[in-house]
């Protein structure tokens, strides 16, 4: 879902006007208001003084705890393709209990968490894999 102080018929406009004629049908989740910043407030992003909550990002897992976040200014647009990199790595992580290194892509080589990884991870991983 998103999140902003703008009203619904705020965001039914920029569903209309703007992200269905970037992405088909328009995004596929709900944009919900937080007017007074509220949920902003509770993650961090709400800028009180401005009255606006700022850009942000949060992965939360089906158990309610935030596993990545990322907050940027108004002039940065976040990266939706990593958005959807690291979902899918906290997804395979929740399957299998491995972990994923910088820039891990599905198919690319995990890391087996234990022991025996410690010092070794150089044979597993190199820094052009994460490219």
């Amino acid at each position: 879902m998103s999140v902003s102080v703008d009203s619904n018929f705020s965001h039914k406009i920029w569903q209309e006007t703007e992200l269905s004629k970037m992405v088909e049908g328009g995004v596929p989740f709900p944009m919900i208001t937080d007017a007074g910043g509220r949920i902003g407030s509770l993650y961090g992003v709400y800028d009180q003084e401005a009255g606006v909550d700022v850009r942000g990002r949060f992965i939360i897992d089906p158990e309610g705890i935030v596993q990545a976040m990322e907050v940027l200014t108004p002039p940065v647009g976040r990266n939706v393709s990593e958005l959807i990199r690291q979902v899918k790595a906290y997804q395979h992580h929740q399957k299998t209990g491995e972990v994923m290194p910088s820039g891990w892509q599905p198919g690319k080589p995990t890391l087996k968490p234990g022991p025996g990884l410690a010092g070794k991870v150089w044979e597993v991983w190199k820094p052009d894999k994460a490219f």
